[in-house]
């Protein structure tokens, strides 16, 4: 017998979609060195955002600073202070662009604690996967790519942006060959069509037609949020308990 479990709702998949895209915009940010500072506040923002929802998600709001207190043996301690990191170099990127590259260090450091949070739950199939942690991380790679597009479409943005979006789809096709789960056939379906092929397209196109490479960004951006959403509070089944031996008491 398995169940859904109940401890992580939308508010926790909201910090997987937020704060991904987030640190996922902060990387490409680096990459494509717009000329405005928009994209690095926004990036932040999201990722604050998503921390947020988390936070909403305690009922002693003040034991949230428990959360710093395991650094050796919890990668959701490991991801906060890679936030910190993040939140300080970003800042700091807004002010002169050398601190950028170490934005970008930061944000990756955060992306791949995301993914091992959810590795880390031994009793969700769909989360203990070895294959999650890259699914996670060239997920918030493809969105942030997705959404740096909104701000330059720039030939490495564009660059950039097709090869965020390969990573995923083989991440995607390497984690539902060891995990298949019923749930995620259709958000999987939508990333494949719609947030690899479909945008691919729209990117290359987005020289000659005006909008399709902002489109493009937006169908890698929804599919990824549809896919991770479905993950965490959908897909999440616990595998339920087995007793192979059950205690007989003797007879007097």
């Amino acid at each position: 017998m398995n169940w859904v479990q109940k401890h992580w709702d939308a508010r926790a998949a909201l910090n997987f979609m937020l704060g991904g895209a987030g640190g996922g915009l902060m990387i490409a940010a680096a990459m494509a060195y717009p000329d405005s500072r928009a994209p690095l506040a926004l990036s932040l923002a999201l990722v604050a955002t998503g921390l947020g929802a988390v936070w909403l998600e305690i009922g002693k709001k003040l034991r949230a600073v428990n959360v710093f207190f395991n650094p050796f043996t919890s990668w959701m301690t490991r991801e906060s202070f890679a936030a910190l990191v993040l939140f300080a170099f970003g800042a700091a990127a807004l002010w002169t662009s050398a601190f950028l590259p170490l934005a970008a260090l930061a944000a990756l450091a955060f992306l791949y604690c995301q993914g091992r949070i959810l590795r880390a739950s031994k009793g969700i199939p769909a989360w203990r996967a070895p294959q999650v942690t890259l699914l996670i991380v060239s997920t918030a790679l493809a969105e942030g790519a997705g959404l740096a597009l909104f701000f330059t479409t720039a030939p490495l943005a564009v660059g950039w942006f097709g090869l965020a979006l390969i990573l995923r789809a083989f991440a995607w096709t390497r984690y539902r060959a060891a995990v298949p789960n019923p749930a995620l056939e259709a958000p999987g379906k939508a990333l494949v069509q719609l947030g690899t092929i479909a945008a691919l397209v729209l990117a290359l196109a987005g020289g000659w037609v005006p909008g399709s490479a902002q489109l493009a960004g937006f169908l890698a951006l929804a599919t990824g949020a549809w896919l991770k959403f479905v993950l965490v509070a959908r897909a999440s089944h616990n595998q339920g308990f087995a007793l192979p031996r059950l205690p007989v008491r003797g007879a007097r």
